[in-house]
């Protein structure tokens, strides 16, 4: 990759626009930013156990086998891999990140919550999968997600606008330029530690 200044991840793209709408202090972000350790919430260790309950089978008893089943059925058929990692350049940003699963055409990322809102994963940064994995085949993005009640989806493909992305990836480039003399973690200016 030419030309690379900055190296992000989808996470802290979307806790940077947790951050911008008040749902996060500065001092917190730049924590996020630099690694700083934080413990892990039950609904974290929750989603990450269902994840592999749903692809691996692990522990799968602690889950309503209707749900584990509606989201299984949801997954592209045949799964060729699971958490496959993927980049994009967008200008001088490199974007990289790990898809939950891919099919032949299809990459799916496997999402928990307490409450879902439709199109809630519109403007999510993980979107920019589609065009990371399009040389592999992939023509569309499907978010699977279940509130342990209920499973939804949203599907994105290729077509998607990333308008909302852009503008928000190049707010956040300022921000770590305004901020850099607080930034310990150099790896998200492309210098690896």
């Amino acid at each position: 990759m030419e030309n690379v200044k900055y190296r992000l991840y989808p996470t802290l793209l979307n806790l940077f626009d947790r951050y911008q709408k008040g749902k996060l202090s500065g001092e917190e972000f730049i924590n996020r930013i630099n690694r700083v350790p934080v413990p892990q919430t039950e609904a974290q260790a929750r989603g990450a156990s269902f994840e592999e309950a749903v692809i691996k089978g692990t522990n799968e008893e602690l889950y309503d086998p209707l749900i584990l089943q509606k989201v299984r059925s949801l997954l592209p058929r045949p799964m060729m891999k699971t958490q496959v990692y993927c980049e994009y350049q967008f200008d001088d940003v490199l974007f990289y990140g790990y898809v939950d699963v891919i099919g032949k055409t299809l990459a799916v990322d496997i999402k928990t919550t307490s409450q879902y809102v439709p199109d809630c994963f519109a403007h999510s940064h993980q979107n920019f999968y589609l065009p990371a994995l399009k040389s592999r085949g992939i023509r569309s993005l499907r978010y699977v997600i279940t509130n342990f009640i209920d499973v939804y989806q949203e599907d994105y493909d290729q077509s998607v606008d990333f308008s909302f992305q852009e503008k928000q990836i190049k707010s956040f480039c300022e921000f770590l330029e305004e901020h850099r003399g607080r930034i310990t973690d150099k790896r998200v200016f492309n210098q690896i530690l």
